[in-house]
């Protein structure tokens, strides 16, 4: 194959390499527009299975990085005067310019012929003239933007401001300082290198930026090269502390703006992105050129396995996107967490460094007990004290209180429609179902929305509370709950609205009926989405009639004998579909500015409100952000919460979208929570208002992840219950607890136990000499004279 690589980065330069050793008949052709010796950046951190994959891969290259490497398995975090270390992670790092100067030196010994201080041809020109362009080119990849209409490129500039340094400050560990200016929260990233160095990266929130005067210099333009003297001068002020002497080392270091690169499609006939031409993802996880060699790897590989350039083109994009994307989502949850570090500025320091830690949701609190289990223990007793409790037990079967209302645990069965009903009359289905949740040990089982009128069901087989046989129907499922175990109940009450007069999900979901059907109204008339019904706009009767189908319904919901009420203003029904800017379109005093479109979500609120006893709470649920251009976005919820809570919620549960078919949802573990993480720490906490996650949250080492980081205070489940109507009960066994937070129906408590599995012959080890005993965690620090290792 003839070969054309754009950049002579890690990535590119790596790559060259293993085709060559592949087949040296190869011809690799290498274009760098900087010199040799150039590069930009300090050090670069490697996981232990891309140092795998290299090992295996080109063992020369391998055994030149191994002797370089600084290794260390701590974490350091100072936070508001606080230290603490967390051991059992596993780094290892280099310099980037040795890596590089390693590159370039196998290279030249497989024969990769590389022009420096060089652009490279047009890109039309090097796809006719060889079989293969790999686009190494970075950032700003030149060809990435001339194949923009297939590669379809999205650029996310975020706001933080960070800039790139070096110390001669040799770190121990990964270092994390976070620290509380009168002009706002810094925070440095910094990892040893070398012997004689550490990186040194300066991040914070664009406001705090220019609060603090780094603003300058903002519109100097520094040629390559050129760092700002200013900002180092700055930073040298405001950090004396934490560099203790030593020096600010500078390398084309100015502020930046971090920009996460994604491309829907990968490669372009035989033109192919790699490394940052294809994505970034924020250093926060220290992930660019472990995945720019990752990359490699994979390509060399499949242009070995597959007979032509389109098949291996195309099994590359398919094994590489996955990964990337996984990582991607990691880093986007760790860079928007820094982005709003000073939402922690008041944790209590313990808190905030176990935030911290699992910040990406890729570390829970079950893989720290793993690594550091002293720790651990540490945080979960912490846990425990902020909730009066003597001993430690896990967060989720701590109690919690919403209101009035005291819930022996943290775990919510999430509302989930069933389309059950006859004429809106709940039965045994309904019964049996939420009996079955709550004899599962859930603290608080929730109906499906439960709907005011007929004409407010989203399909006929929705239950509803707008008679009394529909309510003495419901004091069933209620006295079941209350007699037979120790859960609470909560009613969640709404209105379809635009989405309403549809087909049962299974026979297709927001399919209009095509008989018995009923009129739809909303806001505006603007339907849901292509092929839906079309609604009326409501009149100031309608709105009058659906304000006392409320008042009575939840009137209803006391008799019945319900712990807590729940008004649905999410998911695009009715009361959702007046807070979101993409369903009303209104004129009137109902529609425009948030102020306005809160007006009627607010006044049903306030019905309901004044209609049930004090002693029961009455909670809101929210879509938190609508997923859609010209929607609702993470700050509009935070007002709306505070709306809500102005008027008396006792709770706001947290969950996103559903408001309009285009909606484009960022799917993830948990990946709502970080909504519900912004309305505690900005509005719900503050006022002493309990706050529930929910969104793909389906383990207990989740639910223990999420509370204990403050995240949120209680967390919401549907689908896992689904599958295990017991699954609080067996979280309890997993976990091996037994208390007040998970008692077992005494018809159950033979169950208690986790079953045993299958026989193993297996003979465990007897002796262990000289070595750390399991559960122990291993501190190695980087002392490069005395590597020091200790239990």
């Amino acid at each position: 194959m003839r070969i054309a690589i754009a950049g002579g980065g890690p990535g590119g330069l790596y790559f060259a390499a293993l085709m060559k050793q592949l087949d040296p008949t190869h011809e690799v052709t290498v274009w760098e527009r900087n010199a040799p010796g150039d590069t930009f950046g300090f050090g670069v951190v490697f996981s232990d299975e891309t140092l795998g994959g290299i090992e295996n891969a080109d063992t020369v290259i391998y055994r030149q990085m191994e002797n370089r490497f600084a290794r260390w398995t701590d974490i350091d975090i100072e936070f508001n005067a606080a230290s603490f270390t967390v051991g059992g992670q596993g780094f290892a790092a280099m310099s980037r310019k040795e890596l590089l100067h390693i590159l370039q030196e196998r290279a030249a010994e497989l024969g990769v012929t590389v022009h420096y201080r060089a652009e490279a041809p047009d890109v039309e020109e090097l796809r006719a003239a060889y079989d293969l362009v790999l686009a190494s080119d970075g950032l700003n990849s030149t060809i990435r933007t001339t194949f923009a209409d297939v590669f379809k490129p999205s650029l996310d500039v975020r706001r933080n401001k960070y800039v790139w340094l070096g110390t001669d400050l040799v770190f121990e560990a990964f270092q994390f300082f976070v620290k509380q200016t009168e002009w706002g929260t810094m925070q440095i990233h910094g990892y040893p290198f070398s012997s004689t160095g550490s990186t040194f990266i300066v991040e914070m929130h664009e406001d705090v930026w220019r609060r603090a005067g780094f603003d300058a210099t903002e519109h100097e333009v520094f040629p390559p090269g050129e760092s700002d003297d200013y900002a180092v001068t700055r930073i040298k002020e405001i950090f004396a502390d934490e560099l203790r002497g030593h020096s600010v080392l500078t390398n084309n270091s100015k502020w930046i703006n971090f920009t996460t690169v994604r491309n829907e499609h990968w490669y372009a006939g035989n033109v192919v992105l790699l490394g940052d031409a294809a994505h970034t993802a924020h250093f926060s996880i220290g992930s660019g050129t472990k995945l720019a060699m990752e990359d490699a790897l994979a390509l060399a590989a499949c242009l070995h396995e597959y007979p032509t350039v389109a098949e291996a083109l195309a099994a590359y994009q398919s094994e590489r996107k996955p990964v990337v994307e996984s990582t991607q989502r990691a880093a986007q949850a760790s860079l928007e967490w820094f982005e709003n570090i000073g939402m922690y500025a008041d944790q209590e320091p313990a808190q905030f460094c176990f935030n911290l830690l699992t910040r990406s949701r890729r570390i829970t609190f079950e893989n720290l007990k793993q690594r550091d289990a002293e720790f651990a223990d540490l945080i979960e007793a912490e846990f425990a004290k902020t909730n009066g409790l003597e001993h430690a037990a896990p967060a989720m079967f701590q109690p919690a209180r919403i209101g009035g209302l005291e819930l022996r645990n943290r775990v919510v069965v999430s509302p989930m429609d069933m389309y059950s009903a006859t004429d809106g009359v709940p039965g045994d289905f309904h019964l049996v179902h939420l009996g079955s949740k709550a004899l599962g040990g859930a603290g608080l089982v929730m109906t499906e929305m439960v709907c005011v009128s007929p004409e407010g069901r989203i399909t006929p087989g929705c239950t509803g509370l707008w008679n009394d046989e529909q309510r003495d129907s419901w004091r069933k499922v209620t006295d079941f709950v209350h007699t037979e175990t120790t859960g609470k109940i909560g009613l969640q009450l709404g209105h379809s609205g635009r989405k309403g007069s549809t087909k049962l999900m299974w026979d297709g979901i927001d399919d209009p009926l095509e008989e018995g059907n009923w009129e739809v109204v909303g806001p505006s008339a603007l339907p849901y989405g292509p092929g839906c019904h079309l609604p009326r706009e409501m009149t100031r009767a309608d709105l009058d009639q659906v304000v006392a189908d409320f008042r009575a319904a939840a009137r209803r919901g006391v008799e019945a004998g319900f712990d807590l009420i729940e008004v649905h203003a999410a998911h695009g029904y009715l009361l959702s579909s007046f807070l979101s800017p993409v369903a009303n379109h209104r004129t009137d005093e109902y529609g425009g500015p948030l102020e306005n479109r809160l007006r009627f979500p607010l006044e049903v609120f306030d019905a309901v409100r004044a209609v049930v006893p004090d002693p029961i709470p009455v909670t809101v649920r929210i879509s938190a952000t609508d997923w859609a251009p010209e929607g609702n976005t993470e700050h509009d919820a935070v007002e709306i919460a505070r709306a809500f809570i102005e008027h008396g919620a006792a709770a706001i549960d947290v969950s996103s979208g559903q408001v309009t078919k285009v909606e484009k949802p960022a799917f993830g573990r948990s990946y709502q929570t970080p909504f519900a993480d912004r309305i505690r720490h900005e509005v719900a906490g503050p006022a002493g208002v309990a706050v529930i996650a929910v969104g793909a949250i389906s383990s207990y080492d989740d639910v223990n992840s999420i509370l204990l980081a403050g995240r949120a205070d209680l967390c919401a489940l549907g689908r896992s219950h689904l599958y295990n109507p017991q699954w609080t009960l067996q979280a309890a066994a997993e976990q091996e607890y037994r208390g007040a937070g998970a008692p077992w129906p005494e018809q159950f408590a033979a169950g208690r136990r986790k079953p045993p599995s299958s026989r193993t012959d297996k003979i465990p080890p007897r002796l262990a000499l000289l070595r750390a005993t399991e559960g122990d965690t291993v501190h190695l620090r980087w002392t490069p004279d005395r590597v020091t290792v200790s239990p």
